[in-house]
């Protein structure tokens, strides 16, 4: 046995844990073939380059001096680039030092996935020696310089100036459950279902020195939503927001993603404004050029870079958004309450975890007639109105929870032919008496009761009106109200001003897309409906009825009493 794995036995020892279980963890992820499942996405080349600038990792400088991270460095899309800057900075000198010597500490880079170390280092020796150096000094510098194992888990010596790079996009079903737990144990960023690259960032900012920065490219959904709460916190408590990209709708990669990057530059220093720039054109001119720009010193504004004061904010959702649009923003959540607040309630359609089990054709479903409920589902609601294609959904609760079988024969025998489907389930496993069970429990009286229903992902806000007829499907959302008339809440979350509340606080989608979920949603304020004249609970209504965004914005503009410069931020027009 290795002195390295008798320490690693001791480590697990000493935290509780089985080193066997945890080390066929990590075997697992170093050798998966998959791309996906390691959560490897290739950055494009004129994006390395730009993070470099923005961090300030450029050939003019001491390079050889400083000390760079590299927690993920894959196929090397930012390691070679790195050390090619690393290299002609060296060159610069006149020293007479060996390069293992004045380089040795310069790069730690790390990589979990096997094969993939082996090809890059590879790669970093035959570069080193095109750059000409002796196959032995490349050699020994790739072993000084490169690691291979879970970032998370290794010891590393020292602190860091660097830290860069674009850590992997892994989601927690798919990490070992030994493994997470772990992480867990390590990291106070890993919250609700934060995914792999959480803790990435949280450990790459703990190594930085005092002024060390660190430039990573990621998705952005840590900066709104609910699981990136602690890590916004940790940075908001130790460090600076320098700089903020947001990669909307660029390709920064060599494949598509689903949810948008940005790239951020957050360094070890006193809090202080971030600069903020969007959608830049992938072109190595133009992003040479806006990283000048958004180092600048003093800081000049201008048509392409702004600059935001007080962007984090404790666990607060990171607004990035127009300086107007905040301002009306944060007027807005001063001057009003919340959606619930005021006696909306916001939930989600039924989950069952099986829907070909449960869902089917309503009169097809063999089943006592009150164990199905009509469902409504996004296909329904495309015209803006409820055109019902005949789904039903399987109840299987009753006024006091689960139904007993022996009581409904035809559900019994529908469920008993299809167990294999629905017992499989996470959730039946948990509870194999409940086997039987949706998700999410059927509450009954949520069928009768009129409600809003918006779906998950849309572009602009997509709001139907439902009489109280159907049941919503788990791709729903829904808002029902015993305060506010649903016609009249129906034109305030057809508004600019709804989807200004959306957009600010949710993730972005490829293509443009927002999501409707219930935590974006409840950030919506709106005055108490005792408040609304009658006049005006009127001409909400008849917009809603006639789906007419203009007038819906009309009365909504008035209901919100935004000034003329406010509705100019919404795109509207002051009358």
């Amino acid at each position: 046995m290795t002195a390295r794995q008798l320490a690693f036995d001791f480590l697990c020892a000493g935290i509780g844990i089985n080193s066997t279980s945890l080390n066929s963890a990590i075997e697992d992820l170093a050798v998966r073939e998959s791309l996906e499942s390691r959560g490897v996405v290739f950055t494009r080349m004129e994006v390395v380059e730009f993070i470099l600038n923005l961090a300030g990792y450029t050939e003019n400088q001491p390079l050889y001096e400083k000390r760079l991270l590299e927690p993920s460095f894959g196929g090397g899309q930012f390691l070679l680039p790195i050390i090619k800057r690393l290299i002609a900075a060296w060159r610069r000198t006149k020293s007479e030092e060996s390069a293992l010597d004045i380089l040795g500490d310069a790069i730690l880079a790390v990589e979990l996935h096997r094969e993939t170390f082996h090809s890059t280092r590879a790669a970093v020796i035959e570069l080193l020696t095109y750059e000409g150096l002796s196959a032995k000094i490349a050699t020994a510098l790739a072993d000084r310089w490169l690691l291979q194992g879970d970032f998370l888990l290794s010891s590393l010596k020292g602190e860091f100036d660097f830290a860069i790079g674009n850590p992997p996009y892994v989601r927690q079903e798919m990490i070992p459950s030994p493994l997470l737990a772990e992480y867990r144990k390590r990291y106070q960023t890993i919250y609700d279902r934060a995914d792999l690259y959480i803790p990435f960032i949280e450990r790459s900012l703990s190594l930085l020195v005092k002024g060390g920065c660190l430039g990573f490219i990621c998705a952005d959904r840590w900066m709104k939503n609910r699981y990136g709460g602690p890590l916004r916190n940790f940075v908001a408590e130790q460090f600076h927001l320098k700089i903020y990209v947001d990669m909307v709708d660029t390709p920064a990669f060599h494949s598509n993603v689903i949810a948008y990057p940005a790239i951020t530059i957050i360094s070890r220093e006193e809090p202080g404004a971030t600069r903020i720039a969007h959608r830049p054109t992938i072109d190595q001119s133009i992003l040479s050029t806006l990283a000048e720009m958004l180092r600048m010193n003093p800081f000049q504004k201008n048509a392409v870079v702004r600059e935001l004061a007080q962007v984090p904010n404790g666990s607060e959702p990171w607004l990035i958004e127009s300086a107007d649009q905040m301002s009306l923003i944060r007027r807005l959540e001063q001057a009003f309450p919340s959606l619930e607040e005021v006696g909306c309630k916001v939930g989600i359609g039924v989950a069952t975890g099986a829907d070909k089990a449960f869902i089917g054709d309503f009169d097809a479903l063999d089943v006592e007639f009150d164990r199905k409920l009509p469902l409504v589902t996004t296909k329904d609601i495309i015209s803006g109105e409820v055109i019902w294609h005949g789904k039903g959904v399987i109840n299987p609760f009753g006024g006091s929870g689960l139904v007993n079988l022996e009581d409904y024969p035809r559900l019994h025998r529908y469920l008993e032919s299809r167990r294999d489907i629905i017992a499989s389930r996470h959730c039946a496993q948990k509870s194999p008496n409940n086997w039987y069970r949706t998700i999410d429990r059927i509450n009954l009286a949520l069928v009768h009761q009129p409600k809003l229903l918006i779906p998950d992902i849309k572009g602009e806000a997509h709001v139907v009106f439902e009489r109280g007829k159907f049941y919503p499907h788990h791709n729903l959302y829904y808002i029902t109200s015993d305060k506010w008339e649903l016609r009249a809440l129906q034109a305030v979350m057809l508004s600019a001003v709804s989807r200004l509340f959306v957009a600010t606080y949710s993730t972005k989608m490829r293509g443009g897309f927002l999501r409707f979920q219930a935590q974006y949603l409840r950030r919506i304020r709106i005055p108490l409906w005792t408040n609304v004249p009658h006049v005006l609970r009127v001409e909400l209504a008849e917009a809603a009825i006639k789906l007419d965004l203009q007038r819906c914005n009309h009365a909504v503009f008035k209901l919100y009493g935004l000034s003329v410069e406010e509705q100019s931020a919404l795109g509207g027009h002051g009358e």
